[in-house]
């Protein structure tokens, strides 16, 4: 699912709302995690799961064509966790 398709299924969910209201509320909530995450913040959702950030020191890799060596800088990386409810739900589904 894209932004888009969630944007029109929460609309079509709750028709007393306009979708560009709720175009409007699902970019903040996704601009407010960002946010949070950019500031070094841990965002949980009860439920759904858990986002952090996570390092990856600098280190020597290797260009896979070449196998020339190569520095890798280091780098901070989105991380997300899928709480308990979440994976309980997905295994329920697939039995």
């Amino acid at each position: 699912m894209i932004k888009s398709e969630l944007v029109q299924t929460i609309a079509n969910r709750n028709p007393h709302l306009f979708q560009r209201d709720v175009d409007r509320i699902v970019n903040v909530v996704l601009e407010e995690i960002s946010q949070a995450l950019i500031q070094g913040d841990r965002v949980e959702l009860r439920g759904f799961g858990a986002f952090s950030v996570k390092n990856r020191p600098a280190r020597t890799g290797r260009n896979p064509r070449t196998g020339e060596t190569v520095e890798v800088e280091e780098k901070w990386v989105p991380f997300f966790k899928a709480g308990k409810e979440l994976r309980e739900r997905l295994n329920a589904e697939k039995n």
